[in-house]
């Protein structure tokens, strides 16, 4: 088995978020003047619920360590490099662990290309609840969280499957 075929649905699944990430990201600069959130600049797809915007982001989630975008350049790195390392023992050969992982490395890869291209990543989807705004965010960062959801999720679900077979096999030994 090639290790493309062993690795493909991760393979597959970062280049889908990745391509998203970036052709959504060119759209939005394409369309929209940096620095556009407030109406009437926005676009608005659900009026008062959610909208297009163009922000940047030098920092993490939330705006957390702003300002450090070669230390959290370097910290992308650092991630997709220990993936790779410990692909074996993260078991990245599963396709349920790929599903999760895929999207990760997609998301990763997605915010370093804007790190190092640009210095900044670009944010355009923001939510609105009333008064308060969920912090913007992108394709890479939506992918990065449901990968690690759907990891957690899998997670959990293989070890409650394999208890009942422990439990068993514990019963015929004694």
């Amino acid at each position: 088995m090639s290790r493309f075929s062993k690795y493909r649905l991760l393979l597959i699944l970062a280049a889908a978020v990745l391509f998203l990430d970036q052709a959504t990201k060119l759209w939005v600069v394409a369309t929209l003047p940096e620095g556009t959130f407030w109406e009437p600049d926005r676009i608005d797809i659900i009026s008062g619920f959610f909208h297009i915007v163009h922000v940047t982001n030098t920092g993490a989630a939330w705006s957390m360590f702003s300002g450090h975008t070669w230390p959290l350049a370097t910290v992308g790195f650092l991630a997709l490099g220990f993936l790779y390392l410990f692909r074996k023992q993260l078991e990245l050969d599963k396709p349920k662990i790929q599903l999760g992982y895929g999207m990760i490395i997609g998301g990763i890869i997605g915010n370093l290309i804007d790190r190092v291209r640009i210095q900044k990543v670009i944010d355009f989807l923001d939510f609105q609840f009333g008064d308060y705004h969920f912090p913007s965010f992108n394709i890479a960062d939506s992918g990065i969280t449901v990968g690690v959801v759907l990891y957690i999720w899998f997670s959990f679900r293989q070890t409650k499957e394999a208890q009942p077979t422990e439990a068993i096999e514990e019963k015929e030994e004694q």
